[in-house]
């Protein structure tokens, strides 16, 4: 026998006896942040256009996997893979703000056009307020475009929404809320 002494010295003990809890603690870290980009998100909602769906101050939970994989720190889909439907709540980029609005019509959804009482959108049976400006400049729009997204918010005569900047892209949709 040599004689060797193979105990490791009091301050490597220690080191090794907290290595499994840092690294649990470590794991936990990353997989929240994983979590955070890539699947779940928790937002806070300011403002009433989506009332009285969502309500100011409220918190939602968006699903940022359903229709694809958002870039991390991103503004649009690294790969996309669903669609997104007529009455979805969606969250996207606009202005550097997410904002949170429903889906009024999904891409190739007709759009009809009233300016009997009032200037109004219709899709299907829903009835959405224009303003005169917001009519003319949408009055030649039969279709939502290939690939784009009518987001209005549920308080419409209130909402600042698709009908004042236009059609949001499928590629900026960041995802769909599922609880509030």
């Amino acid at each position: 026998m040599s004689g060797r002494n193979t105990e490791l010295p009091e301050g490597e003990k220690a080191a090794a006896k907290k290595s499994p809890t840092f690294k649990f603690i470590l794991a936990g870290l990353i997989l929240g942040l994983v979590l955070k980009f890539f699947v779940i998100d928790i937002l806070h909602v300011s403002g009433s256009s989506m009332e009285p769906t969502i309500k100011d101050g409220e918190r939602v939970a968006v699903n940022k996997l359903c229709y694809g994989l958002v870039k991390p720190f991103g503004d649009s889909l690294l790969f996309k893979w669903g669609k997104v439907k007529q009455g979805d709540i969606i969250i996207y980029l606009y202005d550097n703000s997410l904002v949170v609005k429903r889906c009024a019509a999904a891409e190739n959804t007709p759009l009809e056009y009233s300016s009997e009482s009032g200037y109004n959108l219709i899709v299907g049976d829903k009835v959405y307020p224009l303003t005169p400006a917001q009519f003319s400049v949408m009055q030649e729009i039969r279709a939502v475009p290939q690939g784009m997204v009518l987001a209005i918010g549920d308080n419409a005569e209130v909402s600042i929404d698709s009908r004042n900047y236009g059609f949001v892209s499928e590629e900026n949709v960041l995802g769909r809320v599922f609880a509030k």
